[in-house]
């Protein structure tokens, strides 16, 4: 099992709409990606370790697939149109990891 890692980092200026990206984004990559997600997981940043800091990532958004060849068949064809809808909910550039699950 492989996790695909999207993850929005905090900075000066920087702004998520969660609301948006639960109600619109999340259904575009599910629709868009079929059954190849096992898994969907969404996380807002609330705080860092420091009492009183602020999160390093605004949002995280985690798919769980069956290997990284399931996930690049089912985003690849449509790359251009789930990343095309990220200005419409963050003014980050997510940082993205495909990391394998081992517990």
């Amino acid at each position: 099992m492989i996790k695909v890692s999207v993850l929005y980092p905090n900075g000066e200026g920087s702004i998520f709409d969660m609301k948006y990206y639960l109600a619109k984004h999340i259904p575009l990559v599910r629709r868009l990606s079929g059954a190849a997600p096992k898994k969907v997981e969404v996380e807002e940043g609330v705080a860092g370790l420091a009492a009183g800091s602020s999160p390093a990532f605004l949002a995280m958004g985690h798919l769980f697939f069956e290997s990284v060849q399931a996930f690049q068949s089912a985003f690849g064809p449509h790359v251009a149109e789930i990343t095309g809808d990220i200005p419409n909910y963050t003014n980050t550039q997510p940082t993205i990891q495909i990391s394998e699950v081992k517990l």
